[in-house]
């Protein structure tokens, strides 16, 4: 039986570095789409064939994707500590008009099934309050969290709206190997210069980069179509205990309060994800993931 091709669009991206090897080593013929040459090293040192495909350009995205069974988007754009150039705007517009592309090339190229990576912030606002997958609260339109989260529910709606047989992934806030979050935490909390998000006393809901990348590969597996689902650790804490964790970790100061606050509280529930797809976190607190 010939293996199953699964084109992977963002494969250059942290959540494409982890996601490319894994599923080569489970058998499956990866097809990195990438737009520059350091793209295509990173992609083919992972096991995948490489093809150019840029998600504002169909043509190219049709080419790459044609006799691929599965397509995986994880093409983003937001700023990091690890990514050079991100841009929130550009990361909008990937999301609603890209995505749109991406699903208009999926459908021509003849791809059946696909899976897009959206973020579990589309649930924040909720104060204190454990959010499921049907839980939405409302936002502050005219903050960069709020635009950015809307963006994230028009790109979700376009793809529910599709004929294709989709799977969303709504990831929590990224950590690990890769995303230069931990160690820009550690890194200040170690010069004493890590401030709390406000107060402090908002959730934030986490997921270990390695854990993101298993639950993709098991949702290729177990396949609960048309589904959203919340890939999260089991623990969200407060900011003030996890920043206090890292301050003490690294031998720095307590965190004082009054930092920028990234985006609304969010305490997010991964029962339906671990349920649907048989999978459980290696990493089900931030005291385990974030060891050292």
């Amino acid at each position: 039986m010939a293996a199953t091709v699964v084109a992977v669009l963002g494969a250059s991206g942290v959540y494409g570095r982890h996601l490319v090897p894994r599923l080569a080593a489970s058998g499956y013929r990866v097809r990195a789409l990438v737009r520059t040459p350091a793209s295509a090293a990173v992609g083919a040192a992972g096991g995948a064939e490489v093809h150019a495909a840029d998600i504002f350009d169909g043509a190219s995205l049709r080419g790459g994707l044609d006799g691929c069974d599965v397509a995986i988007n994880l093409a983003t754009s937001l700023p990091s500590p690890a990514r050079q150039g991100g841009d929130f705007d550009l990361n909008d517009r990937l999301r609603r008009e890209g995505v749109r592309i991406f699903l208009d090339a999926c459908a021509n190229a003849g791809v059946p099934r696909v899976v897009q990576q959206s973020i579990a912030m589309v649930h924040s606002g909720g104060g204190d309050a454990w959010a499921d997958e049907e839980a939405m609260f409302p936002l502050l339109r005219d903050s960069i969290a709020g635009r950015a989260v809307m963006a994230a529910r028009d790109m979700e709606a376009a793809v529910a709206a599709s004929a294709l047989d989709w799977l969303i992934l709504r990831g929590a806030l990224f950590y690990g190997p890769g995303t230069g979050l931990d160690d820009d935490w550690f890194a200040r909390g170690r010069a004493g210069k890590l401030r709390l998000p406000g107060t402090g006393d908002d959730y934030v809901s986490l997921v270990h980069i390695a854990d993101m990348a298993d639950a993709t590969l098991a949702a290729l597996s177990r396949w609960p179509s048309r589904q959203s689902l919340i890939v999260a650790d089991d623990a969200p804490p407060r900011w003030r205990d996890v920043f206090g964790y890292i301050a003490a970790a690294a031998g720095g100061p307590a965190p004082a309060p009054g930092g920028p606050a990234r985006f609304p509280s969010f305490r997010v529930s991964n029962a339906r994800a671990r349920e649907a797809l048989g999978w459980s976190p290696r990493y089900p607190s931030y005291r385990i993931g974030l060891a050292r």
